[in-house]
């Protein structure tokens, strides 16, 4: 575990996503940020219960938004503990089952292998119904419930509600997956926790436009200290000037299903979708297991004829040397 900034602190869970506890204020009083992965409930608990106490809990469970990475403990923790979770208005539809989010898009440019993976996640919704709560949307500060020293900022792009938290008096960003702090697109760099300010999830962003707005939103902040859904804490000029730097020079792709034209969401979910592009890799794979499986009957055949040609033509047999025989006595 490691700590971002005075009161909060990261717990990663299998070096690829982190979930936040985040001190109200109050001795024994925190707010958890994000649920992790599925199965990640016991691992949350027993690091709570070794940062606090056993057997604490926290007021509420807050969702940055409701990808499966974030919000896949969410369900079993609430349960557990008997607190409420929270999320943006336009994430409840992806959190009560009503709506699925729109498909992951492989094909994208500088897609990196989470592309490549992405082909075989499922649709990604879950069923909160009975524990989620709408975050509360006409405070004008946007003061974030239970934590009154943050305010939390709209930041699209990625998920139609994802939220970022900021925190003004030590300039703290918990940035979700508005960027990363790893590059997404190297395998070693996220297993390495590399620490490189980039874009995030590339494959599930369905409007490029309002990734790039909402990385420019959370860089005119300045944060000196930031922590993200993946990727190591980054504090100091680090985090301000790399952030700065991909909002001045951000990498729109060049080609993908959302770059050129987004889906479109709304209070119900998915309202439209773009055409998705041919997909290279399932061709690929066919001319790759066609190949596979002409190779493998010639090679049955070689196999068939070989065994024919020595039944056909059968190898002689060695002889056994003769003994000669001396008339000797054995010894």
């Amino acid at each position: 575990m490691k700590q971002v900034a005075t009161g909060v602190h990261q717990l990663s869970i299998q070096r690829f996503v982190n979930v936040y506890f985040v001190e109200v204020g109050l001795a024994g009083e925190w707010v958890l940020v994000d649920s992790g992965l599925p199965g990640s409930e016991k691992t949350i608990i027993e690091a709570a219960d070794k940062l606090f106490y056993p057997g604490t809990h926290p007021q509420a469970i807050l969702l940055t938004h409701g990808h499966m990475d974030h919000a896949g403990s969410a369900q079993a923790l609430a349960e557990h503990w008997k607190v409420p979770v929270l999320a943006h208005p336009l994430e409840l539809p992806f959190l009560t089952a009503q709506a699925v989010y729109p498909p992951a898009d492989p094909t994208v440019d500088r897609g990196g292998s989470l592309a490549f993976v992405s082909r075989f996640f499922p649709p990604q919704s879950f069923q909160l119904r009975d524990v989620v709560q709408a975050l509360p949307t006409t405070d004008a500060d946007q003061t974030v419930p239970y934590l009154p020293e943050w305010r939390w900022l709209h930041v699209p792009g990625h998920a139609p509600g994802q939220v970022a938290l900021f925190r003004e008096s030590d300039r703290t960003l918990l940035g979700a997956d508005a960027f990363a702090t790893t590059n997404h697109e190297s395998v070693p760099a996220v297993l390495l926790q590399q620490a490189e300010i980039s874009v995030a999830g590339a494959p599930f962003n369905y409007d490029w436009q309002q990734v790039r707005q909402s990385v420019q939103l959370l860089a005119a902040l300045r944060p000196q200290a930031i922590g993200c859904g993946h990727g190591p804490v980054v504090q100091g000029p680090e985090a301000t000037e790399g952030l700065q730097r991909l909002a001045e020079a951000f990498p729109m792709p060049a080609h993908g299903r959302y770059v050129h034209e987004p889906a479109r969401l709304d209070a119900n979910g998915v309202a439209y979708l773009p055409p998705a592009p041919t997909d290279p890799l399932p061709g690929q794979l066919k001319v790759a297991a066609a190949g596979a499986l002409l190779l493998g009957s010639a090679a049955l055949l070689l196999q068939k004829q070989r065994r024919r040609n020595q039944n056909k033509y059968p190898q002689p047999q060695p002889r056994e040397p003769r003994v000669r025989r001396t008339g000797k006595a054995p010894q």
